[in-house]
Order: structure tokens, then sequence, then C-alpha cells
């Protein structure tokens, strides 16, 4: 017989970035009452990403997360409404960084007036996705483990994220093609490709299975996306 964490999420969810946080209970902010739903809320969340991290989100029961946790299992549900909600809650800060890191990259692609400045976009975006991957490692490393899998169940926020960050993508590959930065491949073959490379790349230094510098990483990935994909009269210096 299913708990409820593994039945209701089903349900669908539209956007990954209004991801359910936990629910606010009464008392004053900074008093007992509030500490201690923070405090019990980090445990729950601490406990399923070890655990996730483990096994996968769909072989982890409520029961194994309150267990690992140290909180009774009923009491699971005064802070997350099933298993989903708490996936929503650890994936709701990369969401909203990772898209608003895109939605900056998109707006300055689109104001730029010089290709100095439309690939300073891509700079910016590096930039903001490396402080994500700093501060969310774990986190981000549960996305790359489980964004593949079917938008079902209680792993479907990582594969909206997934949806989302491609159709992002794809947008920016499209701008930068009209601004001259890159060949006439299909938007969506070359985004889609390099992004298959960099989350398989950072899967493995994310993981511990990286024979490489992963410092160096970063800038040979460009290099190399580059050297491919630039247009050709970009090969050349300008003038």
């Amino acid at each position: 017989m299913m708990d409820k964490g593994d039945s209701a999420g089903r349900r669908s969810t539209s956007s990954t970035s209004g991801a359910k946080r936990p629910s606010e209970r009464p008392g004053q902010p900074g008093g007992r009452r509030d500490t201690n739903r923070r405090e019990r809320t980090k445990a729950l969340s601490d406990a399923a990403l070890a655990l996730f991290l483990e096994r996968g989100i769909e072989a982890v029961t409520i029961e194994d997360i309150t267990s690992k946790a140290g909180v009774a299992k009923g009491s699971f549900y005064r802070y997350f409404d099933d298993k989903q909600a708490l996936v929503e809650a650890l994936f709701a800060p990369v969401a909203t960084q990772v898209i608003a890191a895109f939605d900056e990259s998109i707006a300055k692609l689109k104001a730029a007036r010089s290709r100095a400045a439309a690939f300073a976009s891509y700079e910016a975006i590096g930039e903001a996705l490396g402080a994500v991957i700093l501060h969310h490692g774990d986190v981000v490393l549960l996305y790359l483990q489980e964004c593949r899998a079917p938008a079902e169940g209680a792993r479907a926020p990582a594969r909206l994220l997934a949806d989302v960050v491609a159709e992002k993508a794809i947008e920016h590959t499209r701008l930068a093609r009209e601004h001259g930065l890159l060949r006439a491949f299909p938007a969506e073959v070359s985004t889609l490709t390099v992004i298959g490379a960099a989350e398989r790349i950072l899967f493995s230094v994310l993981n511990g299975d990286f024979k490489g510098e992963p410092l160096e990483v970063p800038g040979q990935l460009i290099t190399l996306i580059f050297d491919g994909l630039r247009a050709p009269d970009l090969r050349k210096p300008e003038g």
C-alpha cells in the first residue's frame, strides 16, 4: 500500500519556480514555535536529500525520511503535504536562481549592440550558474541524477526544471544566432547537445568521478563549444 507521499506525487505541477515551500505555522518570527518549525523542516529536508542521493527519489519513503530525521512520521504532514512537496521545496531555490540567470542573460543578449556585449551574456549566465552550483551542490547533483525521468510522481520537479532549462537555453541560442554569433545549426540540436555534454561532465565532477581538473572545465567547454559553433566570420579578428 502506497503512503500518501508516494501516491499524491502524481498531481500536475505547472511551474517549478512556483514550487510550494513548507507551510508557515503560527508563532512570532524568531520565537520558539517558529524556530522549531525551521529546525524540523531543515532536518526533514537534509535527511531526504541524503536519502534521495543514495537511493533515488522514488525508492525513498516518507517513513525512511522521518526515521533518518528523528521525527515522528505523523509530524511530516505538519510541514509538507507529501513527498513531492518536499522535493519541490528542495528544488525551489535552485529553480528560482537558474531561471533568473537565464532571464538576465537573455535580456542582456536582446539589448546587446555589439558582439562583445553579446558574448558577455554567456559570461553572465556562466557566473550565475556557477554560484548556484557552489551554494547548492547536492541539490544540483540530485537534479542531474533525476532530471531525465518522466515528469511523474515525486521526481516531477526535476524533470519540469529540466524542461524549463532547455526552453530558456534554446531561446538564448536563437538570439545568439540572430546576433551572428553562432552557425546556423538548428537551435534545438546544438542547445540540447551542449546541455547533455555539460550536465554529464558536471555530474561526474559533483559525484567525485571526474579525473581532470574541475576548475579548468568551464573554460575548456566554452572553447570547445565556440570552436565548433561560432559563426565563420568570428573565427578571424574583427576588422
